[in-house]
């Protein structure tokens, strides 16, 4: 396999990466947890893709392969083609001028992202002086305009603090300076905003959409809050037990949803509430990953399930233009929680 680290040219119509049948899985050959079980879809220059899903779902795990960042004792199998070039499988010194560069991503939580021992604004300059040849002086003088660019008081003085001495909003933002410090390609946000306040995690949100289109980037933003994906997200992919179920226009997947999962996630929040419904739970838990079913992993859960759900995981077949399910009867209105 060709490891170069220059990139191929960006494929036609602006696709930056497209993921094709991308499985990973945890353990030994005794005890094998499939966290991703076929995952395709690719992404457009200046696209925003929010994936949904409960916890366990496997969104984490996908998104944090698309950096090769694979722990101990993983299998993984697929295509990773990022500006037309096959990532997965390349090894750390291959991947390390693409991370940053060409991919970046922000995570969950920024106080296990950076080096307690470095100041951020030292972590910054190493990053873009490893990815882009500048001094040290060019390197700070880029640091310092990336954390005036995502707000941080007193720029210039925070470069000097530790990870530690910094608030979570605050850290988030140090984050996100880093994670565009090199003008990526494709931004990968893991919850960027879960543990934040009300108000902090609005003002993040509303930097993350500006900077991305002043940018022209391409984002996966993962998220389990289906408000938060409805305001950043063009597109929205509803993922279960490792797999895509749903994938379709945001508007298309907030008013008329097929999957019966992608129905109990709306029924389960005030965003998929009609005025006077009532919030609703979706039966059972998810599956064990570790022993999937031959069929439809939400069988169990599903009112709608029949005989065939069960014998066959169904395809992520078009319903409709840019509209894709994973059911075999994915033209039923019914939600989740009714029965056929």
């Amino acid at each position: 396999m060709n490891q170069s680290a220059t990139p191929a040219p960006v494929p036609a119509a602006d696709t930056v990466l497209e993921v094709e049948d991308l499985h990973v899985a945890f353990g030994s050959r005794k005890e094998r947890v499939s966290v991703v079980n076929g995952v395709d879809f690719s992404l457009k220059r200046g696209e925003v893709l929010g994936v949904l899903g409960e916890s366990g779902s496997g969104k984490s795990v996908m998104l944090r392969s698309l950096m090769g960042l694979f722990p101990r004792r993983t299998e993984h199998r697929g295509q990773i083609r990022l500006l037309g070039r096959d990532i997965l499988g390349l090894g750390p010194r291959a991947l390390r001028p693409i991370r940053g560069r060409d991919i970046a991503m922000v995570f969950q939580e920024p106080m296990t992202a950076f080096d307690p021992v470095f100041t951020v604004g030292r972590q910054i300059t190493e990053a873009i002086r490893a990815h882009e040849g500048l001094s040290e002086t060019e390197a700070r003088a880029r640091a310092l305009e990336l954390f005036e660019r995502v707000a941080i008081p007193s720029a210039k003085s925070r470069l000097s603090n530790y990870p530690h001495e910094m608030s979570g909003g605050m850290r988030q933002r140090v984050m996100i300076a880093l994670a565009l410090a090199c003008r990526p390609k494709v931004l990968l946000a893991d919850e960027p905003t879960t543990a934040l306040d009300v108000t902090v995690q609005i003002q993040i949100l509303l930097l993350l959409r500006e900077l991305q289109r002043e940018m022209d980037m391409a984002v996966i933003f993962v998220t389990h809050d289906i408000g938060v994906a409805q305001e950043v997200s063009d597109r929205i992919g509803v993922m279960y037990a490792g797999r895509f179920v749903e994938m379709a226009p945001t508007r298309d997947i907030i008013r008329s949803p097929r999957h019966p999962y992608t129905h109990g996630l709306l029924a389960a929040t005030i965003h998929g509430q009609r005025r006077g419904d009532h919030i609703q739970t979706i039966p059972g838990a998810p599956p064990n990953l570790a022993h999937l079913p031959e069929g439809c992993a939400f069988a169990e859960r599903c009112a709608r399930a029949a005989p065939a759900c069960r014998a066959a995981m169904p395809a992520l077949a078009p319903l409709s233009p840019g509209h894709a399910v994973r059911c075999l009867d994915p033209e039923a209105e019914t939600s989740a929680g009714q029965p056929r």
